[in-house]
């Protein structure tokens, strides 16, 4: 049981994801550590598409992933993407190419 903004849940509250490592890839792919520990691999080819990730299309952008507060920014925070979408549809880091 926990109790979160004046509610009680009987549930066990599931752990919040953050991102403690970053790294990009080749291929516009990124290798990104969890505070669970993990280590997944995740293509972000799919949402270069996307209006909010255009700029991500520029390699040299791309790179320039970084940390914020257990969330993956680039371009000063004006471009970010959720931990748990990163947890949720990356793969296992194991035995993955990373180059």
């Amino acid at each position: 049981m926990y109790i979160k903004d004046g509610i009680a849940y009987a549930e066990k509250k599931e752990p919040e994801i953050k991102v403690c490592g970053v790294r990009p890839l080749s291929n516009y792919r990124l290798w990104v550590r969890f505070n669970t520990g993990e280590a997944k691999i995740f293509d972000f080819t799919p949402l270069l598409s996307l209006p909010a990730f255009s700029a991500l299309q520029n390699e040299t952008v791309f790179k320039q992933v970084y940390i914020d507060y257990g969330i993956t920014v680039w371009c000063d925070g004006d471009i970010d993407i959720s931990p748990e979408k990163l947890y949720s549809e990356g793969v296992n880091a194991q035995g993955a190419v990373s180059a």
